[in-house]
């Protein structure tokens, strides 16, 4: 009898048990099938990618976006992009969901296009070398040091636009701007000074910048052959850099302290294994590409509305010649004067968020999950975009209007603005850029007005926001 009523019991924990499973993957089937977001995958190998592109190139890369969330009356629709199939994630509980849930359900995703440029990340992974990057990075970026840059910034500002501005009718503002970030970050990461030799990589620097989030099509001439190309230039002129770096370090001609690449070269890992000479190479790479592009854009594109909105620059001046009227002839600027740019940051951010210089990043599912009702597949790649947000009329009043007093106060509502991305992979180098920033404000309104040549010039997005024709201006220079 016992042994009856042990067997019965068995076959009703097996009977539950066979439910539950068949209830689970039916559950689970239910929602791989009928539950994934709405979309389409497009034309086939390219998906929709070209469209994604080309609505950048024609300066309006919303329009994919918010095309998408009208047609589908969704916050998540899902794509094909760059070979992969994609949900697009829009909105402030989407910025949301993926931000607090990074290494959770989520994590970071760069296309192959990057993996190839940056040969090296392949012998681990593109996500595991960022995890090491941003180990290192902190020392060098937190506010006891970037205390310390400032003076360095306002004197290699003041050298740029002496040499690069001044004597000047009119100049190309896109490139110029290009030319004070990265003269700031050869400087800051690699102690170089000598402008002959910062201005070998800025060409090569343009063309890498254009073609990493391209398609992955390696033939003479394209985006990504290019940009291939360019980085291998790029790689060995950095590692004669590193090269000479070692030598100076063993003879005392380097501090250990003096930047970033001294640190690279005399850190251990977890291992007690050093870096390569060709990984720090790839990591000083991607720092230049970071450290100089996306502020670049920011710079220019401050130059453009202040030329558009006189009554915004007038504001900006007062601001910035109270804080140079305050300084001795030859004094730099310090941390409290750049404390003191409250008006000058809030039109800052309203540029940042009319024109975003990164335009949204991409994740990947490490598990699936359930989000607003729709089924995510593990191995899906994700997409947020800064401009979801940040051209919504739910999120900003007059979202096309420039308002620099949205960001009095309070500012934006959380997960609104997102121009640096948010959570754990919030952008490292934030106040490093609030810092170059504005400097160059600083720096170009104490010594000029200016009038664009080009009324409506077209902006071009390709991956980050560029005039056109480079915004050509005519200079009004103030009399010292």
């Amino acid at each position: 009898m016992e042994h009856f009523y042990i067997t019965l019991l068995l076959l009703f924990v097996s009977f539950v048990t066979l439910s539950l499973f068949v209830l689970f993957y039916k559950h689970r089937s239910n929602y791989s099938a009928d539950n994934l977001p709405p979309g389409r995958p497009g034309l086939p190998f390219v998906g929709e990618t070209l469209e994604f592109l080309s609505t950048g190139w024609k300066g309006h890369p919303e329009k994919f976006i918010f095309d998408r969330m009208a047609k589908y009356s969704s916050q998540v629709f899902k794509t094909n992009i760059l070979g992969e199939p994609a949900a697009v994630f829009c909105g402030v509980a989407c910025n949301k969901f993926l931000f607090s849930n990074e290494n959770k359900l989520v994590t970071a995703w760069w296309p192959s296009s990057v993996d190839k440029i940056f040969p090296s990340s392949l012998q681990t992974s593109s996500k595991e070398e960022s995890k090491k990057m941003r180990k290192l990075l902190p020392q060098f970026l937190k506010p006891e040091a970037l205390q310390r840059y400032i003076g360095i910034m306002d004197a290699i500002a003041n050298e740029h636009f002496a040499s690069q501005w001044e004597n000047k009718e009119q100049v190309l503002v896109f490139p110029l701007a290009k030319r004070y970030t990265f003269w700031l970050a050869c400087r800051l990461f690699l102690s170089i000074e000598d402008p002959h030799h910062v201005s070998k990589f800025e060409e090569p620097f343009h063309l890498l910048a254009s073609g990493i989030i391209s398609l992955p099509i390696d033939l003479p001439r394209t985006p990504f052959n290019r940009a291939i190309k360019a980085s291998n230039f790029i790689r060995k002129e950095l590692l004669k850099v590193i090269k000479q770096r070692k030598v100076d370090l063993s003879e005392g001609k380097a501090s250990p302290t003096q930047d970033i690449l001294s640190h690279m070269l005399l850190t251990r890992d977890e291992n007690g294994q050093f870096m390569t000479e060709v990984d720090i190479a790839d990591k000083i790479l991607g720092l230049l590409i970071g450290g100089h592009d996306t502020a670049s854009a920011a710079c220019t594109f401050i130059v453009k509305y202040l030329a558009e909105l006189p009554h915004i620059y007038e504001l900006v001046y007062k601001e910035q010649m109270e804080i140079a009227k305050s300084k001795s002839p030859g004094e730099s600027l310090s941390w409290d004067d750049v404390q003191k740019m409250k008006y000058s940051w809030n039109v800052a951010c309203e540029v940042l968020r009319l024109a975003p210089p990164l335009q949204g990043a991409f994740r990947e599912a490490i598990n699936d999950f359930i989000f607003n009702g729709f089924y995510i597949p593990k191995g899906w790649k994700l997409y947020w975009s800064a401009n979801s947000t940040h051209r919504n009329p739910e999120y900003f009043s007059e979202p096309l209007k420039f308002d620099p007093t949205r960001f009095e106060g309070k500012g934006p509502a959380p997960y609104t603005f997102v121009p640096f991305g948010g959570g754990p992979r919030m952008c490292p180098g934030k106040e490093y850029a609030r810092l170059e920033i504005l400097v160059f404000m600083h720096n170009i309104v104490k010594r000029f007005k200016w009038k664009k040549l080009v009324a409506d010039e077209k902006i071009i997005v390709d991956p980050m926001p560029m005039p056109a024709k480079g915004l050509p201006v005519l200079l009004y220079p103030y009399k010292s």
